[in-house]
């Protein structure tokens, strides 16, 4: 792609997002939402091949029609009130408009069947991108709506992203897939709690975008699609495969990894809620994701297929350390020791 049509999509990304999530006022929202989605289609079919051409269709479409939505919901909200603040939204069809709306744009149970095809025919520069900063703004609007929203709505739908997040990844060949059914599932943790406790959800949000971006990033740098070729990548980069199953088991939520954290004080405000069953039957359902992380972990460090590459493994290698890679998983590993520091700034 040329470099100045690049620079041109990723300045329209960074301005949708800071103008839907600093805006008041729902239009302005509503336009920050499009902005995104029109600066985000030509990254996803930049490789011009049919899959990428199907994804790109595939999510204009959808995104087109959560936000003609969210357009609807704000209109109604201010027929019948009179406001168009983003915080006033106070009809009850206009909250449960909503929340479909941006469940659609998340991905969230019922509305995820869109996102691992759109993931799957992105690269993994691009999916990363749609995994955590296209999530941004979406979950912005109900951090400031949260007060209004229905949380028996947004509980059932958690449950059902975890349960099927964790139950459609086991079978999956491919990384992308993986990636996106595990988006799914931790989405499920920060929708159960977004009316609680918004700034537990936030923060799961930031830790999620922590660890996954370590993962896209590892990833991309060795050119890992399937897990046949994650396999091979041990006598590659053995160091970079030994950080990767570190990260994902991260972002399974192992103790003593930064992954635990949102999900042991997710634990702790659903029973302070008196919601006991929901917090068990939460967890049980992350078991299914972990098993797929394993499985990720397994093949990235623990299997040497019998076809492997001949050559000793390179330990020191010449190529330069990838400074970003280096930051992220260091933060995906070492947070929880620090947790009451963080817990201090939230």
């Amino acid at each position: 792609m040329n470099p100045q049509a690049k620079l041109v999509f990723t300045t329209s990304l960074l301005l949708g997002t800071t103008i839907t999530i600093s805006s008041n006022h729902w239009i302005l929202a509503w336009t920050g939402l499009e902005i995104n989605t029109l600066a985000i289609l030509p990254l996803i079919s930049k490789s011009h091949h049919p899959r990428a051409v199907e994804a790109a269709t595939k999510y204009f479409l959808v995104q087109a029609a959560a936000s003609a939505l969210l357009l609807f919901s704000s209109m109604t909200n201010a027929w019948y009130t009179g406001q168009w603040d983003i915080t006033q939204l106070t009809h009850p069809t206009s909250c449960l408009i909503l929340t479909s709306a941006i469940a659609i744009k998340l991905g969230l149970v019922p509305f995820h069947f869109w996102f691992p095809e759109v993931l799957q025919g992105s690269p993994l520069t691009t999916g990363l991108l749609l995994s955590t900063a296209m999530k941004f703004p979406p979950i912005t609007l109900l951090f400031m709506t949260s007060q209004s929203l229905n949380s028996t709505l947004l509980t059932t739908m958690a449950i059902l992203s975890a349960a099927l997040g964790g139950w459609m990844g086991l079978n999956q060949t491919q990384t992308r897939k993986i990636l996106a059914f595990s988006s799914i599932s931790h989405l499920g943790w920060m929708a159960i709690i977004i009316t609680y406790s918004p700034k537990l959800a936030l923060l799961n949000f930031y830790l999620y975008t922590l660890m996954t971006a370590a993962v896209f990033l590892t990833m991309d740098s060795m050119k890992v699609l399937k897990l046949s070729t994650l396999m091979t990548s041990w006598t590659k980069s053995p160091a970079l495969s030994t950080t990767l199953l570190l990260t994902l088991l991260s972002l399974a939520g192992l103790p003593p990894l930064t992954g635990f954290l949102p999900k042991w004080l997710i634990i702790q405000e659903l029973t302070k809620q008196e919601m006991p069953l929901m917090a068990t039957a939460i967890s049980l359902l992350s078991l299914l994701s972990l098993f797929f992380y394993l499985r990720l972990a397994y093949c990235s460090t623990i299997t040497l297929p019998p076809h492997t590459t001949n050559h000793m493994k390179r330990w020191h290698t010449h190529k330069p350390v990838n400074t970003q890679i280096a930051i992220l998983t260091t933060l995906s590993i070492m947070l929880l020791p620090i947790s009451p520091i963080i817990l201090t700034i939230m």
